[in-house]
């Protein structure tokens, strides 16, 4: 089914005022049945990251950082089970898994001596249970998969794609006896630049 202009516009238009859950995707497809999950999620995604491009800086000044941690703080002091991380990043409009990375790297500076790399950031967000607060650990994991535009499970399931993509596009240059290189091949020639395949020998494509 063709997309028009119009309909993306008004599926944008639609997300303005809904949070980057997989609650709202199931919301959005109900309110466009006509169109796939793979097309709306799409559209989601595009959509909301430009949302998180402009408005990532007014996140991150010291001012913002402490008041959402004050806001942890106190949140889960009345109630450590309760989503406050979810429903924080929620209300100021900003992506789960990136707040749950704003709280943590604050919690962190708090509680070692040394300031925290982002290597050590990035793998307690893989793997919230290396995280050494058990509230704040699943406070990060309920953040990370309900959040369908950031986050490591987003990346996985990225990555999963492009994977599935590649060994479809490789099987269909075989099908068709095409000669070409790959990636691996590409690097060992000293490409810098290695997309997943190069022909080897240029193909003209008709119009039936």
């Amino acid at each position: 089914m063709i997309l028009t202009k119009a309909q993306y516009d008004e599926i944008a238009q639609c997300l303005v005022s809904v949070p980057p859950t997989r609650q709202s995707l199931r919301k959005l497809k109900q309110r466009f049945p006509s169109q796939s999950q793979a097309t709306l999620l799409s559209i989601f995604s595009q959509e909301y990251q430009k949302h998180i491009k402009r408005t990532h800086a007014k996140h991150h000044t010291s001012e913002a950082i402490e008041s959402y941690y004050q806001r942890y703080l106190n949140g889960v002091g009345k109630n450590g089970a309760a989503p406050v991380l979810l429903e924080l990043a929620n209300e100021v409009d900003y992506a789960p898994s990136l707040m749950a990375r704003i709280i943590l790297e604050r919690f962190l500076q708090e509680h070692e001596e040394a300031p925290p790399s982002k290597s050590v950031i990035n793998s307690m967000l893989r793997d919230p249970s290396q995280i050494p607060d058990g509230v704040l650990a699943n406070q990060v994991y309920q953040c990370i998969v309900n959040d369908c535009c950031y986050g490591p499970l987003v990346d996985c399931i990225k990555h999963a794609i492009g994977h599935e993509h590649e060994v479809l596009l490789r099987d269909l240059l075989l099908e068709k006896n095409l000669s070409f290189l790959d990636e691996d091949q590409l690097r060992a020639r000293g490409y810098d630049k290695t997309p997943d395949f190069i022909l080897q020998v240029p193909v003209g494509l008709g119009q039936d």
